[in-house]
């Protein structure tokens, strides 16, 4: 491989950074809606057509966008459960985790989970998405039985998306968000 090349290369995959990392900060920013392509090329100062040549549109990049933001909460729930002392710390720490994602990171989340993307889950899922549900899997995994872990972890998943989703569009009454998660502990536990 040439010099030329490594380096056209290294620049191709610059330029593509930058797409997706202007892209989510102009989410963050101004909300999905104000993300187009026009804008995204004003932005970095590029062409449309060089942007076409790394995305086919919108769709392609909230996907890349929602990659970025699954390896971002598997890195979050993966440390969150190693530090902790004990399973049931560990599902504490990843359920609180999550939720302040969700809550933090609100343009990433609903690229996530919320928006038309392109990628899919499952068994051909990209690496950072099942990554995401691994380390979620690992943090219920102590309290699946008699339940399939991987089934027992998609219903716990959708229980936090749920709060998550609701909390963040104000149908929740905020003051009793521990209480909530106390009750979603117990329930997942086996206490309640």
């Amino acid at each position: 491989m040439s010099v030329i090349q490594t380096r056209k290369e290294r620049e191709r995959a610059e330029r593509h950074q930058r797409i997706i990392d202007s892209a989510r900060e102009l989410a963050e920013t101004q909300g999905w809606d104000a993300v187009t392509v026009r804008k995204l090329a004003e932005r970095i100062e590029y062409s449309q057509p060089v942007l076409y040549s790394h995305f086919a549109g919108k769709d392609a990049i909230v996907s890349a966008v929602a990659e970025v933001g699954c390896a971002e909460l598997a890195a979050v729930a993966r440390e969150l459960r190693s530090e902790a002392d004990d399973p049931e710390a560990a599902l504490r720490a990843v359920a609180e985790g999550y939720l302040a994602f969700a809550r933090d990171s609100a343009a990433l989340y609903d690229a996530m989970f919320l928006m038309r993307t392109e990628l899919k889950f499952g068994p051909d899922a990209p690496q950072a998405l099942k990554d995401a549900f691994t380390e979620l899997a690992l943090t219920f995994a102590p309290f699946a039985p008699p339940d399939d872990v991987e089934t027992f972890t998609e219903v716990g998943w959708s229980m936090l998306h749920g709060l998550a989703t609701l909390d963040r569009g104000g149908r929740l009454r905020p003051d009793f968000r521990a209480q909530r998660l106390e009750i979603l502990l117990g329930l997942w536990t086996g206490r309640a």
